[in-house]
């Protein structure tokens, strides 16, 4: 169940580690065929092969994610909402660190709980 904290945690740990091993396939692999990401300062984007772009592109410039889920609300059997924050170090000569929070709605799909909608924004 996706309403287990745990379960949740575990699916942003297996993010995290795709993300910051550059495996961007990995990664667009956890959301739904028909995800929609809403990045701060950016458009909205739909589908497995916008996501896998745009994460791409961050990875390229990001690295050291980490992801906490603070909360999580079920959505009757087979949707959850997830409350939780963020953190990622620039990769810059001199790092930056960047936190933020996000929501995001999970789907179960089969027998998996993947990403159907991911908005976030940063602290700063």
């Amino acid at each position: 169940m996706a309403q287990d904290k745990a379960t949740i945690q575990s699916l942003n740990d297996k993010f995290a580690q795709a993300f910051n091993a550059g495996d961007v396939a990995a990664v667009a692999a956890l959301y739904t065929d028909d995800a929609v990401i809403l990045p701060p300062g950016g458009e909205m984007m739909r589908g497995t092969s916008a996501v896998q772009a745009f994460w791409k592109g961050a990875a390229e410039q990001l690295g050291n994610g980490k992801l906490t889920t603070v909360e999580v609300k079920p959505l009757g059997s087979d949707r959850a909402l997830e409350i939780g924050t963020f953190s990622f170090q620039t990769k810059a000569s001199q790092p930056q660190d960047i936190t933020g929070k996000y929501v995001v709605v999970w789907e179960k799909v089969g027998s998996d709980w993947k990403l159907a909608t991911d908005i976030w924004n940063t602290n700063k």
